[in-house]
């Protein structure tokens, strides 16, 4: 899937929420790779009490690449982001090995 941006400016500081509908904080700064004239991944600046802030904990952002953008429009939506989930699958397949 395709995102088309005109001005990188119009992204900063929209708000960004997961599929599920999870805030999660506001788009910071771009990374863009200038080889192939792209957007190479997006900085998000976590919100407080956001999902964001009780998955990563003390962590003021992250960065997401550009693969888990899903849209762009008044707001940014990217892929649901579960870290909880897949460290306690992680954990479960260590303790059967």
């Amino acid at each position: 899937m395709s995102v088309n941006v005109l001005d990188t400016k119009s992204i900063r500081g929209k708000d960004v929420f997961t599929d599920r509908g999870m805030y999660c904080g506001k788009v910071e700064d771009i990374e863009l790779d200038m080889s192939k004239f792209r957007v190479r991944s997006i900085v998000i600046s976590i919100a407080r009490g956001s999902y964001l802030e009780m998955e990563l904990g003390g962590k003021k952002g992250i960065i997401v690449p550009y693969s888990m953008i899903k849209a762009i429009g008044d707001v940014v939506i990217i892929k649901h982001i579960s870290i909880s989930e897949r460290q306690e699958q992680e954990e479960a397949a260590e303790m059967t090995a």
